[in-house]
């Protein structure tokens, strides 16, 4: 990953397309502000797909539109979404994108490489995130006062739909991988592709 490639650029701004698409699918909550979206989805795959550069770059560009007043956040847009009571979460995708993508850029690829990415999406794309969009959230909202209303209205009922989201953008991307590997991004081997041989049989 030396320079910048044209290529690179050009899926950064069609995945800030499927972000976009993706945040429009939301559920909201009864006891809390924050909806279910599948915007998380979109920063794993992002991250995964175009490494830590190019999948950065995709979430930054849909955090300026939603700046400059487009809704491209679960419909919503503005700079009142990015001082609102979820901008802690939103602020912590650009890190997500980027450390997802700087370990799937040095993975090995095998028969394993479901369960890695899974476990780096988790941790990266879900668990990462809310330190800072609890500790917001709680900012924001006087009448989170306690820890066990802080955590329900913005962590515990979302664990268990990150993991499937985690899940499912580890088996798309491992699938994607085969055929248009991370390497034809961001450029250089990476120290992990070394062709279909070896993915198929490097653990």
């Amino acid at each position: 990953m030396n320079r910048w490639s044209l290529r690179g650029l050009i899926f950064s701004a069609l995945f800030a397309g499927v972000m976009i698409a993706l945040s429009s699918m939301k559920v909201s909550l009864p006891f809390s502000t924050v909806p279910i979206t599948l915007q998380t989805l979109a920063v794993m795959l992002a991250g995964s797909v175009l490494g830590a550069r190019y999948g950065t770059i995709a979430v930054l560009i849909v955090i300026g539109l939603a700046a400059a007043g487009f809704p491209v956040l679960a419909g919503r847009g503005g700079l009142s979404v990015l001082v609102g009571p979820t901008a802690g979460y939103i602020f912590a995708w650009p890190v997500s994108a980027f450390l997802i993508g700087w370990f799937a850029q040095r993975m090995s690829k095998g028969k394993f490489t479901v369960g890695k990415l899974l476990l780096v999406n988790f941790l990266f794309g879900s668990l990462l995130v809310y330190p800072s969009g609890v500790a917001w959230l709680v900012h924001s909202i006087p009448s989170l006062d306690t820890l066990p209303k802080a955590l329900t209205a913005g962590m515990l009922p979302f664990l268990p739909g990150d993991f499937l989201k985690a899940a499912l953008c580890a088996s798309v991307v491992t699938a994607v991988w085969k055929v248009y590997p991370i390497e034809r991004i961001v450029g250089g081997s990476s120290g992990a592709w070394l062709g279909k041989n070896a993915y198929e049989e490097k653990a």
